[in-house]
C-alpha cells in the first residue's frame, strides 16, 4: 500500500511512520502544513518548519507547504490539492482517533478521489504508547501548550523519571496525558529510526497567555549519533 503520513515532527506522525515501516507499507512521502497563524484547527503551528530536517534524517521524500486560513474544510482542501499531484491509496494520521474533526474533514475532501484516511493507532491505549516510545529512545519536546497546568511542560524533554509527573497533572487539570484534543504539540528530535539527531541549540518560549504557548528554534545542528564500540574478547 502506497501512503503518505500527515507529518507534524510530533510523537504521533513519528509513531504513524515506526507503525507503517512495521506493517511494510511504502511510505510515497510525508506531508507537513505549516500554518502562518496560530489558530488553525487541523494542523500543529510551532516547529513545524523543521520537519524538512527531520525528513531528510529518516530518509523520506517530504512535501512542506503552508496553511494562512483557520477553517477546518479550507484546511483540508490544502492536503486535498497536494495528494491530488501525489496519488496515493492512504493518508495516515498519527494518534489513536481522538482528533475526530481532523479525521473528518480530511476523510471528506479525500473521498472523491479514493483515498483512504485512518489514524494509525485506532483506539490504542495513548498512555502506554507514549511509554513505549520513551522507553525506546525517542526523545519528545514539547513545543506548543494550551491547557491549564501545561506551561511549567513547555520546552521540556519528555523522559522515564518526569512521564508520571505529567501523568498527575493530566489527571489534576483534566488535559489528555498523549494532549489529544490540542492540549499540547511536541516534536521528536531523535529515535531509533533516526539516522541523526537533531539538537536544538538555541530556543525561546513565545506565551500567549498564562496556559498558552509554543516554542520557536531559533537555532539546531544535525549530529551523528554515537556509535557503540563493540569489544571482541
Amino acid at each position: 500500500m502506497n501512503i503518505a503520513i500527515l507529518f507534524s515532527g510530533g510523537k504521533d506522525s513519528v509513531n504513524a511512520i515506526q507503525l507503517a515501516k512495521q506493517k511494510n507499507w511504502n511510505i510515497k512521502y510525508l506531508l507537513s502544513v505549516k500554518p502562518t497563524r496560530t489558530d488553525c484547527y487541523l494542523f500543529h503551528f510551532a516547529t513545524v518548519e523543521h520537519t524538512k530536517e527531520i525528513a531528510k534524517i529518516l530518509g523520506y521524500n517530504h512535501i512542506l507547504v503552508n496553511c494562512d486560513v483557520a477553517d477546518p474544510k479550507k484546511e483540508a482542501e490544502i492536503v486535498k490539492e497536494v495528494v491530488a499531484k501525489n496519488p496515493v491509496d492512504a493518508v495516515v494520521l498519527g494518534g489513536i482517533g481522538l482528533q475526530e474533526t481532523q479525521l473528518k474533514v480530511i476523510r471528506e475532501v479525500l473521498f472523491p478521489l479514493g483515498v483512504e484516511v485512518f489514524a494509525s493507532h485506532k483506539d490504542e491505549d495513548h498512555e502506554s504508547l507514549v511509554r513505549n516510545m520513551i522507553k525506546e529512545g525517542y526523545e519528545i519536546m514539547i513545543t506548543q501548550v494550551a491547557s491549564d497546568g501545561m506551561n511549567k511542560w513547555l520546552g521540556k524533554t519528555l523522559t522515564k523519571d518526569n512521564f508520571d509527573e505529567l501523568k498527575k497533572d493530566s489527571l489534576k487539570y483534566g488535559f489528555h496525558i498523549g494532549f489529544e484534543g490540542g492540549y499540547a504539540d511536541s516534536f521528536v528530535v531523535d529515535g531509533p529510526i533516526f539516522s541523526k539527531r537533531f539538537d536544538v541549540m538555541d530556543s525561546k518560549r513565545v506565551m500567549e497567555s498564562e496556559d498558552s504557548g509554543h516554542i520557536i528554534i531559533n537555532d539546531y545542528l544535525i549530529k551523528d549519533k554515537k556509535k557503540r564500540l563493540t569489544t571482541i574478547s
